[in-house]
This record gives structure tokens, C-alpha cells and sequence, in this order.
């Protein structure tokens, strides 16, 4: 069962991350490229602000070394396929959502192994967490660098190709993701049946911890507040769980990692949802306010 999950996690993040490059212009990438204060407040908020707030709540909950590599693992893989969709549901900019999703996801495959190399250590006290720096980059550039090469370069160059693959695509990495998520949760639901109340809520708090680094990093602009928070918030879960399987399967870490992954995308997604509501209401009651006075009275 081991090997079938480390082989569907790869197949899955190979996919997924296709489907991410399907779904991406170069002028998108080059969009958020430009506006350097904006990917500067991005690159300290992703790879400085979440993985040092995720070391101090493990830190401070005392937890297990191999829980605390897991949720560590989660923390240094930003670039989720996910972001933009909720970004799209709390009103945010897409299209910058869609730039930064690319950019995170493409640079976390050098930076992720590098940074898990000198923060393991910190939480692992003194468990066997020590990361193959090579053959886990060597890992990530063949099942995400290369997808996403692949899919960029189809939607550069075939975008009516890429227009047609990228539905199915998407319903593919769906579907793979979830056959993931339900067979690690069989294998390590006796694991995540002994998380407390206390865990997920410290999940949560992680969570919102990370959507406020993104939402003051991002500048002054409310909508890339907003954008850069869900873009934050949200972790690349597929990465993750295959860094997590590839580097200590079947242990803690990986049930730490998935029970992470649910909590972080269904409470961003409800954030997400009610962050979009709020702001329809504010918008209405703006149109509202500008209408003449005899329009907002009723007829006798």
C-alpha cells in the first residue's frame, strides 16, 4: 500500500501541476513579475513569514518531532492550484492569483528542499527528519518543475489545445486528489483519530496566521491584500504529501501533512466564501447609495 501511494502521490502532483501551467500566460507570469513589491511581499510572506509562524505555534503546543515535520513540510509549499479559485470567490485579482500561483509553485521546488534542510532540525529534536537534499530536488524538478514547463509551453504555443485539455484536466487532478486524500485517510485514519480538538484548532490558527502575513505583506492595495491572503493561506497540498510520503512514510508526519491539508483548503475555501459575500454586500449598498433619492423610496 506504501509503494501504490508514494506512486499515485507523484502521478497526482504530475498532473496537477500540468494542469496549473495549462492554465497560466506567459503575460500573466510576466503581470506579477513586473510588480516587484508585490512579489517581494509574496516571497517573504510564502518562504519567511508562514514557516517561522508554523516553527513558533509548534513550538509553543509542544509537539510530537514527527507531527511538527509534517506540518513544516505543508508550511514551506506554497503555489496550491487551489488559490485561485478561492481568490476568485472572495473577490480578489485573478489574475494576479493565477501569476503568483505559477511562480510559488515553480520556485518551491528549489526553495522547499532547501528550506526544510536547515528548519527540520529546529522541530525534530533529534528524530531521524534529516532531509536528502538531491534526491528530493532532484524529485520535485522532475514532478513539478517539468509539468509545469510542459503545460506553459502547450498553453504558449497550442492555446486552443490548451483551452481544450484544460476542463478535463482539472476534473482529472480533482479526481486524483481525491483518491489520494481517501487512501491516506484509511491508512492513517488510528493516526488522525487521536488528533484532539486542540490540534485542529491550532490548524486553524495556522491558517488565519498565514492569511495575515499575505494580507500586510501585500502593500496598501485592498484587492491584492485579499489576493496575496488566500494565495498565502493556502499550501500546495500535493506537494507536500509527496515530500511528506517520499521522506518519512507512513509515520506521523504524513498524517500531520493530510490532516493539515483538509483543515487549510476547507477553511480557506470558507473564508473564501464569506470574504466574496461580504464584499457583494458592500458593493450592492455602494450601487445602492448612488441611486436618486425617489428611486430608493417605495410607491405609495
Amino acid at each position: 500500500m506504501a509503494r501504490l501511494i508514494n506512486i499515485l502521490a507523484f502521478i497526482t502532483l504530475f498532473e496537477m501541476m500540468i494542469t496549473i501551467g495549462l492554465r497560466v500566460t506567459i503575460a500573466e507570469i510576466g503581470t506579477v513579475a513586473r510588480n516587484g513589491r508585490l512579489l517581494i511581499g509574496a516571497a517573504i510572506a510564502n518562504y519567511a513569514m508562514v514557516p517561522m509562524l508554523t516553527i513558533a505555534l509548534l513550538l509553543l503546543f509542544g509537539a510530537d518531532p514527527l507531527v511538527s515535520a509534517g506540518f513544516l513540510i505543508v508550511a514551506v509549499c506554497p503555489g496550491a492550484p487551489y488559490a485561485p479559485p478561492f481568490t476568485a470567490m472572495a473577490k480578489g485579482n485573478l489574475v494576479t492569483a493565477v501569476g503568483l500561483m505559477f511562480l510559488l509553485a515553480a520556485s518551491s521546488a528549489v526553495l522547499a528542499p532547501l528550506l526544510l534542510r536547515f528548519l527540520l532540525p529546529i522541530v525534530g529534536s533529534g528524530q531521524n527528519v534529516n532531509v536528502n537534499f538531491l534526491a528530493l530536488l532532484r524529485t520535485l524538478a522532475v514532478g513539478q518543475l517539468v509539468p509545469l514547463c510542459i503545460g506553459l509551453g502547450v498553453k504558449h504555443w497550442k492555446p486552443a489545445l490548451a483551452a481544450r485539455a484544460e476542463r478535463p484536466a482539472s476534473r482529472i487532478s480533482t479526481l486524483l486528489n481525491l483518491i489520494l486524500v481517501v487512501l491516506l485517510l484509511i491508512v492513517q485514519f488510528p493516526t488522525l483519530a487521536r488528533i484532539r480538538a486542540t490540534g485542529y484548532l491550532a490548524m486553524l490558527l495556522l491558517l488565519v496566521a498565514s492569511m495575515a502575513a499575505g494580507w500586510i505583506l501585500a502593500g496598501s492595495d485592498p484587492i491584492n491584500r485579499k489576493t496575496l491572503a488566500i494565495v498565502t493561506g493556502v499550501r500546495n497540498a500535493g506537494v507536500a504529501l509527496l515530500i511528506a510520503i517520499e521522506m518519512l512514510p507512513g509515520t506521523a508526519a504524513v498524517s500531520a501533512a493530510t490532516a493539515y491539508a483538509l483543515v487549510q483548503t476547507l477553511g480557506a475555501a470558507g473564508i473564501a466564501f464569506a470574504w466574496g459575500r461580504s464584499t457583494t454586500r458592500h458593493e450592492l449598498r455602494a450601487e445602492f447609495a448612488t441611486l436618486p433619492a425617489g428611486l430608493t423610496r417605495r410607491s405609495p
